[in-house]
């Protein structure tokens, strides 16, 4: 990166990004999260965490986003360019432990296309 550019953040925080991915996002739901993924938002991968009072007590929610900011994190280095996605947890994704959870992830992002993993051995 040279000094006249700003790197891009991962995280969205900016309402008008979420509304618009949102609006123009496709949906895909499995039983832990459900995902909107929406491209050409930016150059880089970006992802929001959305969870709403109805998901539970404030500690539920804020674990929620700490799995979650978590498996982002883990996932942003082989996250596909150009991609932006919101993640709204369902409250069962605290029921599982954390690997188990990792592995419905990786293989959600892998089966949209979000990211690529690595190749299996041949």
């Amino acid at each position: 990166m040279t000094a006249g550019q700003k790197s891009v953040p991962f995280f969205l925080k900016r309402s008008r990004e979420i509304q618009h991915i949102k609006k123009s996002g496709r949906r895909v739901s499995t039983g832990l999260f459900n995902l909107q993924i929406c491209s050409g938002l930016s150059q880089e991968a970006m992802m929001g965490i959305v969870i709403g009072r109805r998901f539970g007590t404030a500690v539920r929610r804020n674990r929620a986003k700490r799995l979650f900011r978590e498996l982002g994190r883990a996932a942003r280095s082989v996250l596909v360019p150009g991609q932006a996605f919101l993640v709204f947890p369902k409250r069962e994704c605290l029921n599982l432990p954390f690997v188990e959870l990792q592995n419905i992830w990786r293989a959600t992002l892998e089966r949209q296309r979000l990211a690529r993993f690595g190749e299996p051995s041949r």
